[in-house]
């Protein structure tokens, strides 16, 4: 299927690109919100620090870092797609389907385009906004939803965490999708203890999302050593407490978080709920703010336990 290139992508980074035959694209999901899941890339060079789908590096063959390479799958026309009517097929559970190499490869694309017409329901999750190319295209879609990770406003802190595209530009791609009658969702994942402003989040993107997901910072395998010493050179002063969620297992904060952003929403006036995919709202209703903490899966990873794939809401 090709040599190996390295691509430059639209951030400027260098990653290791080939294409591989897949002999389909499409496969069962164990995942909570989804029938089916897909993924047309191995891989994913936005290179999050914090990325719990890294565990894929092991089946992959590749000894690069993850983040420096992308395998292009290549599969067969997909037969008899009304087979997936009804179902929801949730693309992008373990790589971002809309990465900077989407432009040029067009796999996401390509699955879309064969998916059309088949009634299935599409959940789309990315933190691109070269998805706006394929909005018409998704609207097609019915119930379809499109979820953005946004775990911060500080856009130092975001380059410091991914090389994905800036937060203005996924707040006004959520925008696009919102205004075009598409359900959106704001994916506040990870939350960094005490570095995570929620309510600002949530403030700034409650015009134009209908759900807003949050999830804990769950550091696990070979990132948490470095997430653990970039909190200790950039934010000294939270050793203690990441020392105690991380090293210790104390749930103290995430309760305590759970509570406030409870109190939060009231005064806001928005729901909030836990472990709850409200998929039934009317679309013109404010947000729901939906808890997916997982407090036994931080109390594992923080003791070094437990490397079993997380649950996880749609969303990279």
């Amino acid at each position: 299927m090709g040599e190996p290139a390295a691509e430059r992508g639209r951030a400027g980074r260098e990653a290791l690109v080939k294409h591989r035959p897949a002999k389909g694209v499409i496969t069962r999901s164990d995942l909570p919100v989804c029938d089916f899941s897909a993924n047309p890339y191995v891989g994913c060079t936005h290179g999050c620090r914090y990325c719990y789908a890294s565990f894929m590096k092991r089946f992959t063959g590749h000894d690069e870092p993850w983040g420096a390479f992308l395998d292009v799958k290549d599969w067969p026309t997909i037969k008899h797609p009304e087979k997936y009517a009804g179902k929801e097929v949730f693309v992008g559970s373990v790589t971002d389907p809309y990465l900077p190499e989407e432009e040029q490869h067009r796999r996401t694309r390509t699955l879309l385009e064969q998916l059309r017409g088949s009634g299935a329901r599409l959940s789309i999750a990315t933190k691109s906004d070269l998805i706006l190319r394929d909005l018409e295209l998704i609207r097609e879609f019915p119930d379809a939803r499109v979820s953005w990770s946004v775990n911060t406003l500080d856009e130092g802190f975001r380059a410091d965490m991914d090389q994905a595209v800036p937060i203005e530009r996924r707040l006004a791609a959520m925008k696009a999708f919102h205004d075009a009658g598409v359900r959106t969702t704001c994916f506040v994942s990870p939350i960094f203890p005490s570095i995570t402003d929620v309510p600002a989040i949530v403030e700034a993107v409650r015009d134009r999302c209908n759900l807003v997901w949050l999830e804990n910072l769950n550091l696990r395998g070979a990132f948490k050593a470095d997430i653990l010493s970039y909190v200790a050179t950039e934010h000294p002063g939270l050793v203690p407490l990441y020392d105690a969620i991380y090293r210790k297992g104390d749930m103290a904060y995430w309760q305590e978080l759970d509570r406030d952003l409870a109190a939060y929403a009231g005064r806001a006036g928005l729901e909030y709920r836990t472990n709850d995919d409200t998929m039934l709202r009317p679309f013109d209703a404010p947000p729901v703010l939906v808890n997916f903490f997982y407090h036994e899966k931080i109390r594992k990873s923080s003791r070094g336990k437990g490397q079993a794939e997380p649950k996880q809401p749609a969303a990279r």
